[in-house]
């Protein structure tokens, strides 16, 4: 179980509106090492690099640094250092498809085609010019931002690549000496004690070497989606730099890695999976809340993974909107987050590794910012020519009690706190045993207990309602044998009915549910699922 910290906006330690290390080192409390804690394994921190923050940390100036906002490499090393001794491990963000265009590489690279970096990035001549006398970029590829992934360059009289923001070049994993430097960070890092690495649009690396244009789709005009994405990703080479660089991590016991494939389907992503490698499936997070597109997503993910890979499940990160406005809004707050207890129930007992973005067991909603006052870059920028959802909405600051600041900061936060931080925080959800963050805390107790729910198999099953999607969990890697545990989720605000199949040793007890039944409640024949109710039976 991992848990996503988005560091800006967790805790302030110096009191200047923005979430650091310190503010990270305080609250461990909360993530692992005592009986009230969540009881999570690892945590995942968005960019904490040098930046000057054009993406906010996804534009890297210093990969082996600590932004001086967040604190410094001894704060890091501190923070390792504590977490440690929880039995907690770090995992960095490593953002290697492009670097800040402020990065000494970059500089020295601009500045000139012949010294020892001019290769380092991607760099064309203009094939020519337009009749209206621009100069024309070497292909069709399309910024993500918005725009031709191409700027020209006067003093080296050539256009660079940018998959993203024109200050985010992309870096020439080509060149054996900028590959070279790239997993020298990974072993630096590897040295300084982090566990793992998150890989920022690790199927970016490469590109055609041809620089081909991408075909078009037509029907699909728009900023991104208008071609089809052959050449600008997804290339040959990508296997034997993974390689390299997961044979580094590998080298020292116990290191993962997990990929963000950008833009790519679940099926796209399970070929790159390997043990200790996980691959992130964005399923979950661009469907709609029903129990049958859940089950068909988890259907055709399991179909696409099978017994051998391992997913890596998500519902919320710091690029989406947040689950709890994605399935609660437009409902009342009791039944959102009888929802967020579902959902939280979904996440923790499917197969995979779950990953948790901070907040969300306190079941937070999106903040409301308009595009005007958005800090997000690409928002500012947004318009019917260039749509774009205000990430911001999903970055707000944490709450951890009630009052001013939130107990997140004693200054003015970077981010304003969620409508109801005053009873939707770490303090008042603490205390109160129906709470989301109780019912997450219950689960990952559960989950640890459970080693079927860990580690074991799968296998959906027909609960004959709609409403409902049921799975069962088993000891061993496959599905077969005896299950260890049953999960029963009703996704309708009524009743339903469905068949328990009898255990075929022991019986079925409550091991966790939202509704009346007592823990430890022997369970058999046809039931009754109360309202948005997450059952959790276990053998015994």
């Amino acid at each position: 179980m991992i848990y996503q910290i988005y560091p800006r906006s967790f805790a302030d330690s110096d009191g200047n509106g923005v979430g650091d290390l310190g503010g990270i080192a305080s609250h461990l409390d909360h993530l692992a090492g005592g009986p009230e804690s969540l009881g999570i394994d690892a945590i995942w921190l968005s960019p904490i690099y040098p930046s000057p923050d054009f993406d906010f940390g996804y534009d890297v100036s210093d990969y082996l640094g600590v932004d001086p906002k967040y604190g410094t490499l001894a704060d890091l090393e501190h923070l390792v250092e504590v977490a440690h001794a929880r039995g907690l491990r770090i995992v960095l963000d490593l953002v290697l498809n492009h670097s800040s265009h402020e990065h000494a590489w970059f500089r020295a690279s601009r500045a000139s085609r012949d010294g020892p970096y001019a290769d380092w990035y991607i760099w064309r001549d203009s094939p020519g010019r337009t009749p209206t006398g621009r100069r024309r970029p070497p292909n069709n590829w399309r910024s993500y931002f918005g725009g031709s992934a191409w700027t020209w360059v006067e003093a080296r009289q050539q256009f660079y690549l940018h998959t993203f923001l024109p200050q985010q070049p992309d870096l020439n994993w080509r060149n054996p000496a900028t590959r070279a430097a790239l997993l020298d960070v990974v072993q630096t890092w590897l040295d300084r004690g982090v566990d793992g690495f998150r890989l920022d649009v690790f199927n970016t690396f490469f590109k055609d070497p041809a620089l081909r244009s991408n075909p078009r789709r037509l029907g699909r005009r728009g900023r991104w989606t208008w071609q089809r994405h052959l050449h600008d990703r997804d290339q040959p080479e990508l296997r034997d730099a993974l390689h390299d660089l997961r044979t580094s991590v590998d080298s020292r016991p116990g290191r993962m890695t997990v990929g963000e494939l950008f833009d790519d389907s679940m099926v796209d992503a399970a070929p790159y999976v390997e043990p200790r490698h996980l691959v992130f499936d964005w399923t979950f997070i661009n469907i709609p809340w029903s129990a049958t597109a859940f089950r068909s997503a988890i259907a055709a993910r399991d179909a696409a993974f099978g017994p051998e890979r391992w997913p890596a499940n998500v519902l919320s990160n710091h690029d989406q909107p947040r689950h709890g406005s994605r399935f609660g809004d437009g409902v009342s707050r009791q039944v959102g987050d009888a929802r967020a207890k579902v959902a939280a129930t979904l996440l923790l007992t499917l197969r995979g590794t779950p990953f948790l973005y901070y907040g969300e067991e306190l079941g937070l909603r999106n903040l409301s910012i308009r595009n005007a006052e958005a800090k997000d870059p690409p928002a500012r920028r947004a318009s019917w020519l260039f749509p774009w959802w205000n990430r911001d909405q999903a970055r707000g600051p944490m709450p951890w009690h009630p009052g001013r600041g939130g107990g997140f900061t004693t200054a003015q936060p970077w981010l304003p706190l969620p409508a109801d931080a005053d009873t939707r925080n770490v303090e008042r959800q603490a205390a109160d045993p129906a709470s989301v963050l109780s019912w997450y805390r219950r689960l990952l107790r559960l989950r640890r207990e459970t080693p079927a729910l860990q580690a074991g198999g799968q296998q959906l099953l027909d609960a004959g309602v709609p409403s409902v999607l049921a799975y069962l969990r088993y000891p061993g890697p496959a599905a077969d044998g005896e299950p260890d545990a049953l999960i029963a989720l009703n996704f309708g605000t009524v009743a339903a009915p469905i068949a328990i199949p009898p255990a075929d040793s022991g019986s079925w007890r409550v091991a966790a549910s939202t509704g009346a039944r007592p823990e430890g409640q022997t369970v058999t024949g046809t039931i009754q699922l109360s309202p948005s109710e997450a059952l959790v039976l276990v053998r015994s």
